[in-house]
């Protein structure tokens, strides 16, 4: 017996069907690389370094460098060529050898940071750093120092200089 013939109605109908899964299957494609174009955009705006102002850069370079511990997030704020670095280098130093020494936990804070205009494109962030050593919550010693950050424009403001004061 000859295989039953398809009747002629139905080969438009699966046709059509394959067209409008193609076009929907294309639709979702196009939505999801946009989606992930969107996304991607508003991950690099959120995640930018801001580095507009002076007094911003220090605030966040300090929190690196005193409170992180963490070189390659200083990098971010730091001058590209490098910078003077050498007293603060100390200030950590100490409060690293304080903790290992004597068993506390020594923080670092600052007040606010006020910016003075040094000449073109370089000013001056000057802050009191206030170092405290605590064991088992309570603070066991406190000292406030007076700082001055240098801070140069290089494509967005960058810490180049620290300067203990006081």
């Amino acid at each position: 017996m000859p295989p039953a013939a398809v009747p002629p109605g139905r080969k438009p109908r699966a046709r059509r069907a394959r067209l409008i899964l193609a076009i929907v299957g294309g639709t979702m494609a196009l939505l999801c690389l946009g989606g992930v174009g969107i996304f991607i955009a508003v991950y690099d705006k959120a995640t930018e370094i801001k580095r507009t102002a002076p007094d911003a850069v220090v605030d966040n370079f300090l929190r690196a460098y005193l409170v992180d511990r963490d070189d390659k997030e200083v990098a971010l704020y730091a001058c590209k060529s490098g910078g003077d670095f050498t007293a603060l280098s100390g200030l950590r130093a100490e409060m690293i050898n304080r903790e290992k020494n004597f068993g506390v936990k020594v923080s670092a804070g600052w007040s606010t940071l006020t910016v003075s205009d040094v000449g073109s494109g370089k000013k001056n962030v000057s802050t009191d750093l206030t170092i405290s050593g605590s064991s088992e919550g309570n603070t066991v010693s406190r000292r406030t120092e007076s700082w001055s950050f240098g801070v140069t424009d290089e494509d967005g403001w960058r810490v180049c200089s620290a300067t203990k004061l006081s």
